[in-house]
């Protein structure tokens, strides 16, 4: 077994998180290219559960560990297409439409919607920093928003990145259900499936075959869009997920979701790099306040003495903070 490490487990979380942070500045470049978000959910799906199919070939049990009850098939349907299609696809439609680190802010509070549920859905007790956390969070999302003006932000943009944080909260909530019978790389590998299934048949539905010949033309930057699409799958989707459950070998879930709360200040210099995209003062002063609710939040649910431990083998599907975008 390996001895835990928790300054491995940072370098870990770190590491993927800034992969996860420049994914945002790439897909945008891609969609820019001409690659629809529904598309681009489909080629990161596709190429991901490719690659860990592979992975999980290569690894004890083999494909053994991708058998499946029927019972089970209603949680990995539900957690396929709310974490791997829904959150990815409605991300990708808010970065199209607003800077990446303000769409990131909206889909980070994905654990105040957690936390609610545990308090009012569940009946679970939470500390008093909840609502502290909660009043927070809506005060930086005013700020980003800059709600005293004109709306400066894109309506549809909010409305996906909201949407796509409650399907972020939901996917969590099934993530801990899942995680209780198998080990991470099977419950990801089923659920990039699903979303890939899922993907295929609404382009099946909306545009055919078509539309296919966009990867080979190149982007603003002058890279080949199949090479950003690749980005996507390995350095944006497969790379950072092992590291995540790599890092729970060595740190608490809620150590790495509070560490995973950096990507939206490394994704905003990114996309202040590479795409010339800023924010002014109020947006940066509203995303502290926002990060700083989300942190009160997320250490805001009581956890359970005698919660049943997760399956052997990567333990822990990704905690909040680290999302499946």
């Amino acid at each position: 077994m390996t001895k835990p490490g928790p300054l491995l487990g940072v370098l870990m979380v770190i590491s993927s998180t800034a992969l996860f942070a420049v994914n945002g500045t790439v897909s945008k470049l891609v969609m820019r290219a001409g690659v629809e978000a529904p598309q681009l959910t489909l080629i990161r799906a596709a190429g991901a559960v490719t690659g860990l199919l592979l992975l999980s070939a290569l690894l004890r049990p083999g494909l053994r560990r991708l058998r499946i009850t029927r019972r089970e098939l209603p949680m990995l349907v539900g957690y396929g297409l709310a974490g791997f299609f829904g959150v990815p696809m409605l991300y990708f439609v808010a970065i199209s439409r607003m800077p990446v680190g303000i769409a990131l802010l909206f889909e980070f509070t994905a654990p105040i919607f957690i936390a609610l549920w545990a308090r009012f859905g569940q009946r679970h007790p939470v500390r008093s920093r909840l609502w502290l956390g909660l009043a927070l969070s809506l005060a930086g999302l005013a700020c980003v928003a800059e709600v005293w003006g004109d709306l400066k932000l894109d309506g549809l943009g909010i409305l996906a990145a909201l949407a796509s944080a409650v399907l972020l909260a939901v996917y969590y909530v099934l993530g801990a259900q899942g995680v209780r019978n198998r080990d991470t790389l099977s419950l990801t590998t089923w659920a990039f499936g699903v979303s890939a299934v899922a993907g295929l048949l609404l382009r099946a539905l909306t545009h055919g075959t078509a539309g296919w010949d966009v990867l080979t033309a190149p982007t603003d930057a002058g890279v080949p869009v199949v090479v950003l699409c690749l980005y996507v799958v390995v350095g944006g989707s497969i790379a950072p997920y092992l590291l995540v459950a790599a890092a729970l070998r060595h740190l608490p879930a809620t150590s790495v979701g509070i560490l995973g709360m950096i990507e939206p200040v490394i994704a905003t210099a990114v996309a202040w790099l590479a795409l010339s995209e800023t924010l002014n003062l109020p947006q940066l002063a509203g995303g502290a306040l926002v990060l700083a609710g989300v942190a009160l939040a997320e250490t805001a649910r009581v956890r359970s003495a005698a919660a049943p431990p997760p399956a052997a083998g990567p333990t822990l599907a990704p905690p909040a903070g680290i999302a499946p975008r």
